[in-house]
């Protein structure tokens, strides 16, 4: 009988520029804190179409495309959300400039974990992040308050690493296989090429 498990469980939301993503290199800049977590839900947009031949289902052409990322979190600071997003921030005034936006690239990682306590270790490659939808409401005597919601829209790199031989959007590290080195597992974006086994 296999393992029964759940997954319950996200925290450590954080993120890095992505600097260089070409044939020959892909590099990222520091990883930073994003925001407190609550939840991270993923969908992909895929399509399975079998063509006929023969006058009947010959083949199925399959295709993968982007992954859609939506976090639930915390507020999210405000230099933050202008690095992520492509606006401006005085950190000398602590203003946020709503402008044209120049989105860039970026890696986004964090922790799950399941019902037997085991983390998994997540790198999403490269994607970019949504304008953030924000509510604010009047202040009563309840507890209420409202977070944020962003978009994480996922592609493939264009580098292909040496290990798979081929693009990546993602990788998972489950810990319980106790190979890699956990404690600096998010001081850099890890790719799969750069998780090995810790000696």
């Amino acid at each position: 009988m296999p393992k029964i498990y759940e997954y319950r469980g996200v925290n450590g939301l954080v993120y890095a520029p992505v600097t260089e993503d070409s044939s020959d290199t892909f590099s990222t800049g520091t990883v930073k804190d994003l925001a407190g977590v609550a939840e991270i839900s993923k969908s992909t947009e895929s399509s399975n179409e079998p063509h006929y031949y023969d006058n009947i289902p010959a083949i199925v052409v399959a295709s993968t495309g982007s992954d859609e990322i939506t976090i639930t979190a915390s507020a999210i600071p405000l230099d933050v959300l202008a690095d992520i997003t492509g606006q401006y921030y005085d950190s000398a005034t602590g203003m946020f400039v709503e402008k044209e936006r120049d989105p860039g690239y970026f890696a986004l990682g964090y922790r799950t974990q399941d019902t037997d306590g085991n983390d998994y270790y997540v790198w999403r490659l490269k994607g970019t992040f949504s304008i953030p939808d924000q509510t604010n409401v009047t202040e009563d005597d309840g507890t209420d308050a409202n977070g944020q919601e962003i978009t994480f829209t996922g592609i493939s790199t264009t580098h292909k690493f040496t290990k798979t031989n081929a693009p990546a959007k993602a990788i998972t590290v489950d810990t319980s296989v106790n190979a890699v080195d956990e404690s600096t597992f998010f001081g850099t974006v890890q790719t799969p090429d750069t998780v090995t086994v810790t000696p």
